[in-house]
């Protein structure tokens, strides 16, 4: 079982992904921002955070890149749960230090596929 961090300003996607992923046995833990998000990072430790890009006040690529720089986040997989599709996204979120990105809707085996293989002992 992951402790599995989901960032999405949208109430839907939220629990949409958090009952899929309690569905499969794993923790979740809800944040609604950038912010939040960042903060819960450092205080719960996730295994793997699914994170939204557009958000108000600090989006995800900030929030991504705010964990990705911190000593004791940069080894948490941020994978990307976004609308936006562009190859120049793609590219800024991995510049950024995304380990991963899935366009919405999410699909359950995209889900899990980034489970397995961003969280240690998930397979």
């Amino acid at each position: 079982m992951a402790h599995i961090l989901v960032v999405d300003d949208s109430a839907t996607d939220q629990f949409v992904v958090k009952r899929l992923l309690e569905e499969i046995g794993h923790h979740v833990t809800v944040a609604n921002d950038g912010r939040e998000a960042v903060d819960l990072a450092h205080r719960i430790a996730p295994d793997l955070v699914f994170m939204d890009v557009v958000m108000p006040g600090l989006n995800g690529f900030q929030a991504t890149r705010e964990l990705h720089s911190a000593e004791d986040t940069r080894d948490i997989p941020v994978i990307m749960v976004t609308t936006k599709d562009g190859r120049a996204d793609i590219k800024w979120a991995k510049r950024q230090g995304a380990s991963g990105y899935i366009v919405k809707p999410a699909s359950r085996s995209q889900l899990v596929s980034c489970i397995n293989r961003f969280v240690k002992g998930s397979s």
